[in-house]
């Protein structure tokens, strides 16, 4: 069961998430995001024993094994155009997905990735945009599937109960500004996430 929070600058926000049942935090390192963290200071930000995330955009896999080494990371969530090929084999990979009109699962069919991360449409940006998509999609598909995009307290039951995931990811909508946390919001978010993932 995954209940993750991403975009994680701080070490507050980090043990805040923590403290109110998130099992994963994720660190932005991608350069052109407004969550950017430089992968020392995520090295310096204790997550104590859930996972830690590190989002990629288009990066090598030297790259991601480097920073994976200095940031202590678990898994690389790959937001780019990487194929299956271009995956690091250091660690584990969720590969992220845009769900929009004629979106299909045939590209992630027996890639080598632990989990399939589906976001909202973002246009021409990588990474999400908080919109949410029809989560009917992502039921019933035979992978394991995180779902993101939009979520917060108001809709992550709801949508855990349509789409039955493996877990869920929030990062926009629980935040006061791109890379500080909400802290009321986030805890009402993983509150409600873990109830309907547990019930």
């Amino acid at each position: 069961m995954i209940i993750k929070v991403c975009g994680i600058t701080n070490a507050d926000d980090a043990l805040s998430a923590i403290d109110a049942g998130a099992t994963a935090i994720g660190f932005n390192f991608y350069p052109r995001s407004p969550r950017y963290i430089a992968p020392e200071r995520a090295a310096e930000i204790d997550t104590r024993v859930v996972r830690r995330i590190g989002v990629f955009v288009n990066e090598s896999p030297a790259r991601i094994a480097e920073i994976a080494r200095i940031a202590a990371l678990d898994t690389a969530q790959l937001h780019g155009d990487e194929s299956p090929a271009e995956y690091p084999n250091q660690l584990a990979v969720w590969k992220a997905a845009r769900v929009a009109a004629g979106f299909t699962f045939a590209p992630y069919a027996g890639a080598p990735a632990e989990a399939l991360l589906l976001d909202g449409p973002a246009g021409e940006l990588y990474g999400g945009a908080g919109v949410a998509f029809d989560w009917s999609v992502a039921a019933a598909t035979g992978l394991r599937i995180i779902l993101a995009g939009g979520l917060d307290a108001e809709n992550v039951a709801r949508a855990i109960a349509v789409a039955h995931p493996w877990g869920v990811d929030a990062c926009s909508r629980i935040e006061s500004s791109p890379g500080i946390k909400d802290h009321n919001k986030m805890r009402r978010y993983l509150k409600a996430a873990r109830a309907a993932l547990l019930a």
